[in-house]
């Protein structure tokens, strides 16, 4: 007798659905849009009639965040949000705006912005540049954009920390994301330190491009596919020569790790499980007895964390706060999981805009009333979204590792006995 998994025909198995609609009831958009039909209706009912005729593919799938919330409600592992995006991606008529084309390509935009970091910085946050972008590139107005650094995380790297890596015995390599290569440097910086003290090197990646996730949600896909591809390879180097692949972005992790397959159609088997979180790995180093760590006596601080939507579809929250539970001076104060409705660069344009905001503003709220001293969180656009809408600091927990970690006593723990 066939399983139900065996039955499905379509690639992902939107026959089992059981019409429960569970999904739409922890979907952030059905409640704050009424123009969108909701997961159930978008996805596995609307796709029995697209399978039939295309014209029955609705524009309304574009109010979609590909948050994964509904997939991760499923009782029948539909997955729901993949049908959603890969119809967007087959039915849609329109090609993608010159905003949406500016949005995705993270890289592009990347290395022209670090070239002139301080009159970028600058210029995006007067406000007849961002009337204009509103007005001409349908940004919204009201969005501050995330800082350039004036010196990418790949330069400081080849410059201040590559040769020192090679002298340890045990290697990682690190996809750094465009978030820490042209935002936020220090991230990089954060987890060589503690990785470091940890016993390991840390190596790059050959020619690392962006994960791809923004020009997925803005329909680039052969863009995506080649920087796939391109990244597909440069991890399975890195594995070959016996490194794990850490990344310190749930997104960049979940985006390899699953949407390669099921939306670009890129095989990963080989690599998938040699690529995770780097709390991941502190964590199971730990656990095993393969490090050990050692924290200041003087680091006290009052930690909330949130959950990013797709930290919460990998499955992996617990690694992350249990390594900042592990440290002695801070009070952990668990947010109720909530959707933050940035969604990447969903949050960025105008039509979506109000729906952001809206989506985020019980997490907002649950924030500011815990009265921590910052929020911990995986994700890079959650942390812009949260310091936008609540002023409270957002660090990575690896920053947080990095400032609680008494680095001296944990090198001097992990190094290997003198024969």
């Amino acid at each position: 007798m066939m399983t139900l998994q065996q039955q499905n025909i379509s690639d992902n198995n939107f026959e089992s659905c059981i019409k429960c609609t569970i999904c739409t009831v922890y979907c952030p958009v059905t409640a704050v849009n009424p123009d969108y039909p909701g997961p159930k209706q978008a996805g596995p009912d609307g796709e029995r009639y697209r399978l039939k005729r295309p014209y029955f593919y609705d524009e309304a799938l574009k109010y979609c965040l590909n948050c994964k919330r509904c997939e991760v409600a499923c009782p029948n592992d539909v997955k729901i949000g993949d049908i959603i995006q890969a119809a967007r991606i087959k039915y849609a008529d329109h090609r993608p705006s010159l905003r949406d084309t500016l949005l995705a390509n993270t890289d592009f935009m990347g290395n022209i912005a670090t070239r002139m970091a301080p009159i970028v910085n600058f210029s995006l946050g007067l406000k007849p540049v961002k009337y204009l972008m509103d007005k001409v590139l349908k940004i919204d107005d009201h969005r501050t954009f995330p800082k350039y650094a004036d010196t990418r995380f790949e330069t400081w790297y080849k410059h201040e920390a590559a040769e020192a890596q090679e002298a340890f015995d045990k290697h990682v390599s690190y996809f750094h994301g465009c978030y820490v290569n042209y935002n936020y440097p220090q991230l990089g910086k954060d987890l060589v330190k503690v990785m470091n003290a940890l016993g390991y090197g840390v190596r790059l990646l050959d020619r690392e491009k962006c994960c791809g996730v923004a020009k997925i949600a803005n329909r680039c896909i052969d863009e995506a596919t080649r920087d796939g591809e391109n990244n597909l390879r440069a991890i399975r180097e890195a594995v070959e020569r016996g490194d794990e692949v850490l990344s310190t972005s749930s997104t960049c992790c979940f985006t390899i790790r699953d949407e390669y397959p099921h939306l670009l159609h890129l095989d990963n088997s080989d690599i998938r499980d040699h690529m995770m979180l780097a709390t991941l790995f502190i964590y199971r180093l730990l656990d095993e007895g393969k490090a050990r760590i050692a924290f200041r006596k003087d680091y006290k601080k009052k930690v909330a964390y949130h959950v990013p939507c797709h930290m919460e579809k990998l499955g992996w929250t617990f690694f992350s706060t249990s390594l900042l539970k592990m440290i002695p001076g801070v009070e952990f104060i668990p947010l109720i999981s909530h959707c933050c409705g940035i969604a990447g660069t969903y949050g960025f344009k105008k039509e979506y805009y109000e729906y952001s905001q809206a989506i985020g503003e019980p997490l907002f709220k649950q924030i500011l009333e815990t009265g921590c001293d910052f929020v911990a969180c995986d994700c890079e656009t959650c942390k812009w979204q949260i310091e936008m809408s609540t002023h409270v600091p957002v660090l990575n927990p690896i920053s947080v590792l990095a400032e609680a970690i008494d680095v001296d006593e944990t090198r001097r723990l992990n190094q290997k006995p003198k024969v």
